[in-house]
């Protein structure tokens, strides 16, 4: 079941896209407060090797990600450093089965994968996002760094538990 609907997702892009940089370090802010885990994958690519303005595509999905829980109303958990992990090694099982395959194949894949994804319109956004941006850049192995952190946000949200009481 989606807790984030197209509207809140719609919302949270349109929100981050007109913030200023203040407002945009106010809400980074909010988001070490709130959920203290959420920016980890984000944080640690520099040591990767992914290149800062890079890095700036994954805070970007980020700020849009944390917006986006916002806007849908419940109370979200704090997202663990365990679950991060869990649904890391999840998307990387899920994608190295593409890894042998057709491009219009993992194309077919990665629409099946968002159609089954219970945060189909986060997952939508982010898909639509990346390859968007994969189109703007000059691809490098370190691309893939990035790619897996902001799948990671999109999964560690999607699989999160509310507390029952809290959902509508």
């Amino acid at each position: 079941m989606s807790r984030l609907s197209t509207e809140s997702v719609e919302k949270a892009v349109d929100a981050v896209q007109a913030m200023d940089r203040a407002q945009k370090e106010r809400l980074a802010d909010e988001i070490f407060r709130m959920q203290p885990n959420l920016p980890r994958p984000i944080l640690v690519l520099p040591r990767l090797g992914v290149p800062m303005e890079k890095v700036e595509f994954a805070v970007g999905v980020l700020l849009v990600c944390f917006q986006a829980m916002k806007e849908s109303g419940p109370a979200w958990p704090v997202i663990t450093e365990d679950e991060q992990e869990r649904q890391l090694a999840r998307f990387v099982a899920a994608t190295r089965l593409g890894e042998d395959i057709a491009p219009s194949l993992r194309s077919r894949a990665l629409r099946r994968y968002i159609s089954a994804h219970p945060e189909k319109s986060l997952a939508a956004y982010v898909a639509s996002d990346t390859s968007k941006w994969l189109g703007e850049i000059a691809a490098d192995e370190s691309d893939k760094y990035a790619m897996l952190a902001v799948w990671n946000l999109v999964n560690c949200i999607a699989f999160a538990e509310l507390p029952r009481s809290k959902r509508t």
